[in-house]
């Protein structure tokens, strides 16, 4: 029998159209299993349900009489605990805001609901975000629903799990070096970082910041499109916004017609050596699919202090205020990295902005050869829960909190749309992922590659 919430997102809203679900139906199935799953997996941390259950009534009620319904009508979502949502808690993982409730929606929200959906709760988050391994010391840690000895991954790992478990079919997450894509391949689900500025984000203490987006989560990449078309497009308060050139539409592409370039480690990355072979497996699965394959060559020397002087400006921007205010509140990486923020100096930061202005230009280049590019979404297979981050990769030790995950900051930098996509087990029998690179403001080249890499890897693995 299959539940309610475990239906896709695509096929719940059908079904929600054509009256066969309703939409009060629907909505139980997502909270019994929340109430079933969370105990064990803690990815949830806040939940609104008499709120949405009269919206569910008033859904079904309208139902009949409305002559189309709005893309997302009836669908549960669930929201990163960083993003604000009137009514209902947003602690942001700190202790600064263990009782926040903003009386305001960003921008994020507003368009979820202007497109049907109805706001479930709030997952769970490290403290703003810093961190590629969910936990915090508001709610504790979220566990991996494959293995709850596991990490889910982060900073996205409260919305990850959600999904993964069937607590709604869509959730909203973020990303800044990885935190979209780490906990999705991690839990085996789609995770989409956008342009950034694609999905406007309101609320951002640096405006600018060119590494910050919201983004869908989802177990397809149907799914996750059907999510973007509600929540992309411009908007004044996000500087970054601009009218879209092309909007999402999930039409057939071609495999055999596209041009990938490959890269295990960006020329900088340490992969597991389980982790490389199984990537290196994937692709040798896939690569007959495509017109051409071939490696990567671009320099990304530079790109370790480029990403530390935006990661911790960042930070700094965020929370120097709280750490001025009571410092011992704030986690580990936060406090690092106000440290780090205060001890960097303007020719740095100068250099740093000239030397990601190069990088990204020569990057871009890549896009004259190939059509797509295609990495793993993670270096590592999920580590225990209790480990904040990996110590050592095949016995090399790791220097800090972001130094297991440059296959997915470095490519942060570059400013392009990414989609990372369930690829089968690695070698330790967890999910793994891969990422579908596209060109700058190319978001729907990037889900229309991505929907067609998941259905061949689905053939593959049938046959």
């Amino acid at each position: 029998m299959t539940h309610p919430c475990d239906l896709s997102a695509v096929d719940a809203r059908r079904q929600i159209e054509e009256g066969s679900l309703s939409v009060s139906a629907l909505l139980e199935s997502c909270i019994t299993r929340i109430e079933s799953r969370n105990p064990e997996v803690n990815a949830v941390v806040a939940t609104c349900y008499e709120d949405a259950r009269q919206q569910a009534a008033e859904m079904d009620q309208a139902r009949p009489t409305l002559p189309e319904l709005p893309p997302l009508f009836g669908l549960p979502v669930l929201i990163k605990d960083l993003i604000e949502t009137k009514g209902l808690a947003t602690t942001y993982g700190s202790l600064h805001y263990k009782d926040y409730i903003p009386e305001f929606d960003a921008a994020v929200i507003q368009r979820l609901r202007d497109a049907g959906a109805i706001i479930l709760g709030k997952t769970n988050t490290p403290e703003f975000g810093a961190g590629a391994n969910t936990f915090n010391k508001v709610f504790g840690a979220t566990r991996n629903p494959h293995n709850t000895d596991l990490t889910s991954g982060g900073s996205s790992g409260g919305s990850a799990v959600a999904v993964a478990c069937g607590m709604a079919p869509l959730a909203i997450g973020s990303d800044f070096g990885g935190s979209l894509r780490i906990p999705a391949s991690f839990c085996g689900v789609v995770g989409m970082r956008p342009t950034p500025g694609r999905v406007p984000c309101s609320t951002l203490a640096v405006g600018h910041s060119p590494l910050w987006t919201e983004g869908p989560m989802a177990r397809s990449v149907a799914d996750a499109a059907l999510c973007m078309t509600a929540i992309e497009g411009d908007a004044l308060d996000d500087p970054r916004a601009a009218p879209l050139s092309n909007r999402t539409v999930l039409t057939l592409i071609d495999l055999g017609a596209l041009k990938v370039g490959i890269s295990a480690d960006l020329g900088l990355a340490t992969l597991e050596h389980g982790i490389q072979q199984t990537f290196e497996n994937v692709v040798s699965a896939l690569s007959p699919c495509f017109e051409k394959v071939g490696p990567l060559g671009v320099d990304l020397s530079a790109a370790p202090d480029i990403f530390e002087s935006i990661r911790v400006m960042d930070v700094y921007a965020r929370a120097y205020k709280l750490g001025e205010a009571d410092c011992e509140k704030l986690g580990e990486n936060v406090r690092n990295n106000l440290v780090l923020a205060e001890n960097l100096t303007f020719t740095q930061a100068a250099k740093a902005k000239v030397a990601h202005t190069v990088v990204f230009k020569e990057f871009q280049k890549l896009f004259d050869t190939y059509d797509i590019l295609i990495c793993p979404s993670t270096a590592v297979s999920p580590f225990p829960v209790g480990v904040p981050f990996p110590t050592e990769i095949n016995g090399e030790p790791v220097v800090d909190y972001v130094g297991w995950y440059a296959v997915t900051w470095a490519l942060s930098l570059m400013g392009c749309p990414i989609v990372s996509v369930p690829s089968g087990l690695d070698h330790k029998g967890m999910p793994f992922g891969i990422q579908i690179i596209a060109p700058k403001h190319q978001d729907a080249l990037a889900f229309r590659a991505a929907a067609a890499v998941e259905a061949a890897l689905a053939q593959l693995e049938s046959s």
